[in-house]
């Protein structure tokens, strides 16, 4: 009896330790799960959204659409966004086609100036439909753009550093980026400019689990400078609704597929 004692008194470190040891997680494994958590759920699928824009002086502007996402090949994926009110946007349509290899391919189509728009690479950091959000914020921004260090493993979360690669592509220094532990979901992103000042500000406010995946259902973008902030509420989100991949091409932009409409 003493003899077992004394082995599990021995035994019993090593028991502890192991479970901490293969918890620990690399920044880049954090961010790729991440990346999978906040874009990639399911196969495909579909939101309704509705943008509330403030400005600092308290003025509103709203935007409703419906957005679609098709995972395709090596990563790859497909997004198409069409808007449904109010009538200054209705029936403009977004589509991109993201490539984790290379620059994403993005359209834009404005149905009141009979124009579709080619977005050039350099302007994914832009402002999408007026809002405080970004083009890249849509789809994601592609993790091999940043080199990742973690700067903290707290209680049920991480805490990374996010430095992009290529410097005078951004308008940003650096970011760092708050992930659940358990979800791995984005919680909280903050962006400084290139004399070390906070700036931007996004947030996930209200996360629920939709067929099993965790799921942003409120999301918010401060601008610090400005004082503006747009919030995002999803509603009717669906996964693996088999959507085709027909529908993520330029002619659905001035015919939106019904997939959006119904």
């Amino acid at each position: 009896m003493l003899r077992l004692l004394m082995m599990l008194v021995l035994v019993a470190p090593l028991l502890a330790v192991q479970p901490l040891q293969a918890a620990l997680l690399s920044a880049d494994e954090v961010i790729e799960r991440a990346n999978q958590a906040a874009y990639y759920a399911g196969n495909d699928g579909r939101a309704d959204v509705k943008m509330t824009i403030t400005s600092k002086d308290g003025s509103v502007r709203r935007r409703e659409f419906t957005i679609l996402r098709l995972n395709t090949k090596n990563g790859n994926q497909k997004f198409y966004t069409y808007f449904k009110a109010p009538a200054d946007v209705y029936k403009m349509a977004y589509l991109v086609w993201k490539n984790v290899d290379g620059d994403d391919d993005r359209w834009l189509w404005l149905p009141a100036l009979n124009l579709k728009k080619r977005i050039a690479p350099g302007d994914k950091r832009t402002s999408f439909v007026g809002s405080d959000f970004v083009y890249e914020d849509v789809s994601g921004r592609n993790i091999h753009a940043d080199k990742h260090t973690m700067l903290e493993q707290g209680d049920g979360y991480y805490l990374i550093d996010n430095t992009p690669v290529d410097a005078a592509a951004v308008e940003f220094s650096h970011y760092t980026v708050k992930i659940d532990a358990t979800t791995f979901l984005p919680m909280l992103a903050e962006y400084y400019d290139h004399s070390g000042r906070l700036y931007r500000r996004v947030e996930a406010r209200k996360v629920a689990l939709v067929q099993g995946y965790p799921t942003v259902m409120v999301s918010q973008v401060s601008d610090l400078g400005s004082g503006s902030n747009t919030r995002n509420e999803f509603s009717n989100v669906r996964y693996n609704i088999g959507l085709k991949e027909r529908i993520f091409s330029e002619r659905f932009l001035r015919r939106p597929p019904r997939e959006v409409t119904r």
